[in-house]
C-alpha cells in the first residue's frame, strides 16, 4: 500500500502475492489473438537506454498510437521509443511510423514522413486534428521536449512545435486533444509526471537489497498538468494558470476526458502515481475545479492514494454515465470508480474488471468487444516497476503476462485462457496499448509496446460468428467528432459509447466507434450527441460494415439524451 512507502521506495509489497490460479469460470477457448511476426514489416524494438544505472524514466517509457495518416482507410501504427537519459550515453529516441499496406504488411515510413525527434526522451503520443483540416496530426510526449507534428496531407509531417507554442519542457506522459471551451477547435491537455533530471536521481534498492528503480515519492516533485488553448490560427496559448489547474499537483500518468457530471461540458480525469487522482470539472467559463475528493474518485475506499498508471472512461454498466477504470501497482489491484449520477464509488466486485489483477502491475489498458457478443471485454498490458515477487521470465525480472477478461454484462467478467489470449503467453514488460481494427474485418486487434524489446502486433482470431458495426463519427468539418456520445439500438438492446481515442497509458486508439452486435444483423437506431450538445438520429443500417455518420446529415433527435 502507498502508506508503506514512507518516501523511500515505490509502494510495492515485500512479497507480492503470486498470480492466482485460473478460476473455474475462466473462458477456456482457442487463443483470441495471434502475434504477427516481424517479417510483416512491423519490427519496432523499444529502447529504454538502461545500462548500469537505474534512471527513473527508463522504467516508465513506451507508448503507441493508431492513426490513418494518409486517409487510405487503413490504420497505421506509431510507436514511441525512449532513447537514453544517461548523460554518459546520450541517444535520441527512434520513434517509428509504420504504414499499413493491407493484408498484414507494413513498411517503416518514419524518415520519408518527417517524424524525426532529434532530442528528448520518448514517453507517449496523442492523435488529433488540431487545425481542423480533416487530417490527423500527432503530439509526442517526451522528457525534455514534446513535439507537435502537422499532417501535410501528402504523406509527410512538419514539426510545428515552436511556432505552435506547445514546446513544454517537462516530463510529460499522456496527452489528449479536447475542445474544452466549445469553440470548435481542438485544445490540448498534457499530463506531467515528476520534475526530474539526472542531477536529481538518487539510489534506491529492492526488498532483496538489489539496486532498483525508485518511487516518485523519492523525488518530492509532483508536476502540474498543462492546458494549451487553441487560438485557431495554428498557435496555442498556455491556459494552465487561467484555467485554475495549478491548484493541485500529482505524479500524473493517464488522462481520460468526458462529461462525467452531465452538465454538457468536457471534464478531465488524471490518474496519478502514489498521489491523489484529480477530477477537473469544467465550470464553463474557461476554468476547472478539482472535485475528485468530494466526488469519491481521488482515493480508494480506504482513503489511500494508489499508484495510478493507465485510465479509461467506460460506460461499463451501460447507464449513460462514464465510469473510470484505473490500472495500479502489484498488490493494489486495478480499480473501478463507478459513476453514480456524477459521484463515484470505488467498486470492488468478485467478478468485476478488477478481479485477478492484484498479482500484476497494469499500465496500458483498454475495453473493446473483441468477440462481438455485445459485451465489452478488457485487456491490460502488465509489467513491473520494481524487483521482487514471482519471476515470470529469467530474461526480464520486470516482465509479467498481460491479461484478458471476457465481459459477461452487468459489470462482470471472466478470465480468458491462455493468459493474455495468446499461445505462447507473452512475458514482457509491457507499457503502451492501442486497440483498433487494423484489417477492417470487424474484429479489434492490439498493438503493445514493450520496454527494451520487440513490440507485439496481435491479430484477433476469434471466430466470426457474431455481427458488428463500426462508426466514423464526423463533425461539420469532416473531422473526427472527438467526445461525441453514441447510443445505438439493435433488437431490444441499447449500447452506449464515446468517441475517445486519447486514453489508456501514453497511447491513442482507433478513432472509430465499434459495437459488437451478437446475433443481430442490423441496427435500428443510431443516435449521436455532438460535442455542441445537439443530437441527431441515423439509421437503420445493416451490420458488418463501417459507416460514416456526419453532423447535420441526420434527423434532429431532441430528448434522446437527458443532458
Amino acid at each position: 500500500m502507498v502508506a508503506m512507502c514512507l518516501g523511500c521506495r515505490r509502494a510495492e509489497p515485500v512479497s507480492p502475492p503470486p498470480a492466482p490460479p485460473p478460476s473455474a469460470a475462466a473462458a477456456k477457448t482457442q487463443p483470441w489473438f495471434e502475434r504477427i511476426p516481424e517479417s510483416s514489416g512491423f519490427d519496432f524494438v523499444h529502447r529504454s537506454g538502461h545500462r548500469e544505472k537505474f534512471l527513473f524514466p527508463e522504467i516508465e517509457t513506451g507508448g503507441v498510437g493508431l492513426i490513418d495518416y494518409d486517409q487510405d482507410g487503413l490504420l497505421d501504427i506509431l510507436c514511441i521509443d525512449g532513447g537514453s537519459v544517461d548523460p554518459s550515453h546520450p541517444a535520441s529516441p527512434r520513434h517509428r511510423l509504420y504504414h499499413n499496406l493491407g493484408n498484414w504488411k507494413f513498411v517503416d515510413v518514419t524518415t520519408s514522413a518527417g517524424l524525426v525527434c532529434s532530442k528528448g526522451y520518448g514517453m507517449g503520443c496523442a492523435v488529433g486534428d488540431f487545425d481542423g483540416d480533416g487530417w490527423p496530426d500527432i503530439y509526442i510526449t517526451q522528457l525534455g521536449s514534446n513535439r507537435l507534428f502537422h499532417n501535410n496531407r501528402n504523406g509527410t509531417f512538419t514539426d510545428v512545435t515552436e511556432p505552435a507554442a506547445v514546446a513544454f519542457r517537462s516530463w510529460s506522459t499522456s496527452a489528449a486533444f479536447l475542445d474544452y471551451d466549445g469553440d470548435g477547435k481542438m485544445d490540448l491537455a498534457v499530463v506531467n509526471y515528476v520534475r526530474w533530471s539526472p542531477e536529481r536521481e538518487t539510489e534506491c534498492f529492492s526488498a532483496g537489497g538489489r539496486r532498483d528503480y525508485c518511487s516518485p515519492l523519492n523525488y518530492h516533485a509532483p508536476a502540474p498538468m498543462v492546458l494549451f488553448h487553441n487560438r485557431g490560427n495554428g498557435t496555442f496559448e498556455d491556459a494552465t494558470e487561467k484555467a485554475g489547474l495549478l491548484t493541485a499537483y500529482g505524479n500524473g500518468f493517464g488522462i481520460a476526458v468526458g462529461d462525467f457530471d452531465h452538465d454538457g461540458r468536457l471534464d478531465m480525469y488524471i490518474a496519478n502515481d502514489a498521489t491523489p487522482n484529480q477530477l477537473w470539472l469544467n465550470r464553463g467559463d474557461g476554468t476547472f475545479l478539482d472535485d475528485a475528493m468530494l466526488r469519491g474518485c481521488a482515493l480508494n475506499s480506504m482513503g489511500v492514494p494508489r499508484a495510478g498508471m493507465g485510465v479509461v472512461a467506460i460506460d461499463l454498466l451501460q447507464t449513460g454515465w462514464l465510469d473510470l477504470y484505473v490500472t495500479h501497482l502489484v498488490g493494489e489491484a486495478n480499480g473501478l470508480f463507478r459513476n453514480q449520477s456524477g459521484s463515484f464509488l470505488d467498486a470492488v466486485m468478485p467478478k468485476g474488471p478488477m478481479a485477478g489483477s492484484t498479482a500484476y502491475t497494469g499500465f496500458g489498458v483498454g475495453f473493446g468487444d473483441f468477440d462481438n457478443d455485445g459485451q465489452a471485454d478488457l485487456y491490460v498490458a502488465n509489467g513491473r516497476v520494481r524487483l521482487g515477487g514471482r519471476i515470470w521470465s529469467p530474461e526480464d525480472p520486470y516482465a509479467e503476462p498481460n491479461t484478458l477478461r471476457r465481459g459477461l454484462g452487468q459489470g462482470q467478467f471472466e478470465e480468458v485462457l491462455p493468459i493474455g489470449g495468446t499461445d505462447p503467453v507473452l512475458l514482457k514488460t509491457s507499457r503502451g496499448l492501442a486497440i483498433g481494427d487494423l484489417d477492417n474485418d470487424g474484429l479489434l486487434d492490439l498493438v503493445i509496446v514493450n520496454r527494451d524489446g520487440p513490440a507485439d502486433l496481435l491479430r484477433n482470431r476469434v471466430p466470426k460468428s457474431n455481427h458488428w458495426l463500426g462508426l466514423r463519427v464526423m463533425d461539420h468539418q469532416q473531422c473526427v467528432a472527438v467526445h461525441a456520445v453514441v447510443l445505438i439500438e439493435s433488437g431490444r438492446k441499447r449500447q452506449w459509447a464515446q468517441c475517445q481515442p486519447n486514453q489508456g497509458y501514453c497511447s491513442s486508439q482507433d478513432p472509430r466507434v465499434h459495437f459488437g452486435l451478437g446475433q443481430e444483423t442490423r441496427v435500428d437506431h443510431v443516435w449521436v450527441r455532438w460535442p455542441n450538445g445537439q443530437s441527431e438520429e441515423f439509421g437503420p443500417t445493416v451490420a458488418n460494415a463501417y459507416i460514416t455518420v456526419q453532423q447535420g446529415a441526420g434527423h434532429p433527435a431532441p430528448g434522446i439524451f437527458s443532458w
